[in-house]
């Protein structure tokens, strides 16, 4: 039985796309069973409409505190059986339950521990990456912990950074190798003992 996925979603789920594509043309052997957004309205909510997967939303600001909105989060997830959790820009902060403990990834767009920590998502990397004129770029898979971007490393993906990169281009050649990384990483774990 191929693993069972819930994706965490905070954006317009371009992460998610490419994890239906790959599951879908089998070069993934897992099965999406939820996908849950931070907030209303995303673009991710019509890709998952377009999967038929399950999509529902646990808003962060309807919780007191990140422990009860991890708590109903993580008991969610414990409804379907979920192998893996693997956030897919997703940006709040999660109190990862102990059963939960290396069961939970994410993938960030630069080589870590480089360019880490709140705040540094998105743009925010590339923007970094291409002030401290790195010559090389990348993506990295990650478990999750209660820090950010602070979690031991699963793999990485390299790419060069040129001369005339813009964050643009440069985040559209890193988001290639996230493609290849994610669904590498996802396998890497479930197959190992």
């Amino acid at each position: 039985m191929p693993p069972r996925l819930a994706i965490l979603v905070s954006g317009t789920g371009r992460t998610l796309q490419n994890l239906i594509d790959k599951i879908a043309d089998n070069s993934l052997d897992a099965k999406i069973e939820i996908v849950i957004a931070s907030r209303q309205q995303l673009e991710s909510e019509s890709r998952a409409q377009r999967a038929t997967l399950r999509y529902e939303v646990i808003d962060p600001k309807s919780f007191e505190n990140i422990e009860s909105f991890s708590t109903k989060l993580f008991h969610r997830c414990d409804q379907f059986n979920i192998d893996l959790i693997c956030l897919a820009g997703w940006l709040p902060r999660l109190k990862i339950p102990t059963r939960y403990d290396q069961r939970v990834i994410s993938i960030h767009p630069a080589l870590l521990p480089k360019f880490s920590g709140k705040g540094m998502h998105g743009r925010h990397v590339h923007e970094a990456v291409l002030a401290s004129s790195e010559t090389e770029s990348g993506c990295t898979v990650h478990f999750v912990n209660d820090e950010y971007d602070a979690g031991p490393i699963v793999l990485q993906r390299r790419c060069p950074v040129l001369p005339h990169d813009t964050p643009d281009s440069l985040a559209e050649r890193v988001f290639k190798e996230e493609c290849l990384a994610y669904p590498q990483a996802i396998e890497k774990l479930m197959r190992s003992p």
